[in-house]
C-alpha cells in the first residue's frame, strides 16, 4: 500500500549529523524506495544502520552507484567537491546531485559539468555526529538553494520538491549572495564565539569567570562547541565575505565603545536593537511531541485517513495529535502521535495489520 516514492534510491554521502537528518527524513517520509549511506567511517555507517538512517552502507564508491538518482553530498565542506566527482565516475549522467554544505560560490563553480543544485539547509546543532541526527532538525527549516545559469531546470525542481517534502522551506538566491549572507548570520557569529571563549579561557581569573558564566555568555558561544574541524572549513572557505563582515563588525564594536560615554545615544541604540531582535521570525520544530509517534505511507485514495482511524479505533488506540507530512499524486505520507509507548505499540501492529508501511519516528 505503499505510494510511489519521489526517487527510487537517494544517496546521503556523510553521514554525519545532517546528512544522518536528510537520510530519516527520506525514510520517514518514505520519499526514497532506498537511501544508501556512503562513508569513509565504518563505525558511522554501522550507526546509521543501527538507527535506521539508511537501508545499506558502502565504503567505497563503485558500481552500486548506477542506481542513484538522488546523491546528497554531506561531506564536509573541504572535501565535498572532491567526494562527488569520486561518486560521478560511477553515476549515470542523469543522476542528480546536491548538497547541505555552508559555501556555495566555489561549489557550484566546480560542479557546473554534474546535474547540480546548490542547497543548504540553515539547521544544526553544537553537536555532531549521526547519533545525534534528527528528522525534526529540518522542519520548518529554511532551506537555501542557489541555482545558477547552468542548472538543469528539472533538477531544481525535483530537489525544490525533495526539500519542501522533508519539511523545510526551499528559497533561491545565487551563489555569491549565499555565501554573503551566511558569513553575517552564521560564519561572523562562530568567529565572535571563538572569540569570547578565548576571552575567558586566557584570563587570569578564568576559573572564576567560567563559574559566573550566566545563559547569555553560553548562549552567545554554543556554537564554538561544534566540530572545529568543520568549522574551520566553513570560515576558511568563505574568507573573503567574512572578511567584509568582519570588518562592518569591528566598525559596529567601535561606535559601541565611543556610546559608552553617552548613556541616551547608547539606550537608543539598545531599544532599537531590542526591536530588531524581537522582530526575528520564530522557527517552530517538531510540532508533534517526540515520543510515541509513528510515520504512515498513506496511498492517494479516497477513505483512507477513515480506514486508518478504523483500524485504530477497533484496537481500542485512541490517536493523541496527526500532521500530514507530505501530500503527492501517488499518496503521501501521515505522522500520528499516541498518549503511550503502548498506544504507539498497539497503533503501530494494527496499522500494520491493515496493510501501511509504519516507521518510527527518530
Amino acid at each position: 500500500m505503499r505510494p510511489r516514492a519521489l526517487f527510487g534510491t537517494v544517496v546521503v554521502a556523510g553521514v554525519g549529523l545532517i546528512g544522518g537528518s536528510v537520510g530519516l527524513g527520506t525514510r520517514q517520509r518514505f520519499l526514497a524506495e532506498r537511501v544508501v549511506g556512503f562513508d569513509f567511517d565504518p563505525a558511522a555507517l554501522e550507526a546509521a544502520r543501527g538507527m535506521g538512517v539508511i537501508d545499506e552502507a558502502h565504503l567505497h564508491p563503485g558500481a552500486w552507484l548506477k542506481e542513484a538518482e538522488l546523491v546528497v553530498l554531506a561531506s564536509p565542506a573541504g572535501t565535498l567537491v572532491t567526494s562527488a566527482w569520486q561518486l560521478a565516475a560511477f553515476t549515470e549522467p542523469k543522476t542528480i546531485f546536491t548538497d547541505v554544505g555552508s559555501i556555495k560560490t566555489s561549489v557550484c563553480a566546480e560542479l557546473t559539468d554534474l546535474r547540480f543544485v546548490g542547497g543548504h539547509p540553515m539547521a544544526g546543532s553544537e553537536r555532531v555526529g549521526v547519533q545525534h541526527a534528527d528528522a525534526g532538525l529540518l522542519e520548518n527549516a529554511v532551506w537555501v538553494l542557489t541555482p545558477t545559469s547552468t542548472t538543469d531546470p528539472d533538477a531544481l525542481a525535483r530537489v525544490r520538491t525533495f526539500v519542501e517534502q522533508l519539511g523545510a522551506t526551499p528559497i533561491e538566491t545565487t551563489p555569491e549572495g549565499h555565501d554573503r549572507l551566511v558569513a553575517a548570520v552564521s560564519h561572523l557569529p562562530y568567529l565572535s564565539a571563538v572569540a569570547l571563549t578565548d576571552l575567558v579561557a586566557r584570563d587570569r581569573n578564568r576559573d572564576l569567570m567560567m563559574l559566573l558564566a550566566a545563559g547569555g555568555f553560553r548562549d552567545l558561544t554554543r556554537v564554538a562547541s561544534g566540530s572545529p574541524r568543520m568549522s574551520r572549513d566553513m570560515v576558511v572557505g568563505n574568507k573573503a565575505p567574512l572578511r567584509e563582515a568582519l570588518a562592518s563588525f569591528r566598525g559596529y564594536l567601535d561606535e559601541l565603545e565611543g556610546l559608552l560615554d553617552d548613556p541616551e545615544a547608547m539606550l537608543g541604540r539598545a531599544e532599537t536593537a531590542k526591536r530588531a531582535r524581537d522582530a526575528f521570525p520564530i522557527v517552530r520544530r517538531n510540532l508533534l511531541p517526540a515520543r510515541f509517534e509513528v510515520v504512515i505511507a498513506v496511498p492517494d485514495r479516497p477513505g483512507e485517513l477513515a480506514r486508518i482511524t478504523h483500524a485504530l479505533g477497533e484496537a481500542g488506540v485512541n490517536i493523541k495529535d496527526l500532521e500530514v507530512l507530505s501530500v503527492r499524486e501517488a499518496g503521501g505520507a501521515l505522522r500520528l502521535a499516541f498518549d503511550t509507548e503502548e498506544g504507539l505499540r498497539e497503533g503501530t501492529r494494527a496499522l500494520t495489520a491493515a496493510g501501511y508501511e509504519a516507521r518510527g519516528r527518530g
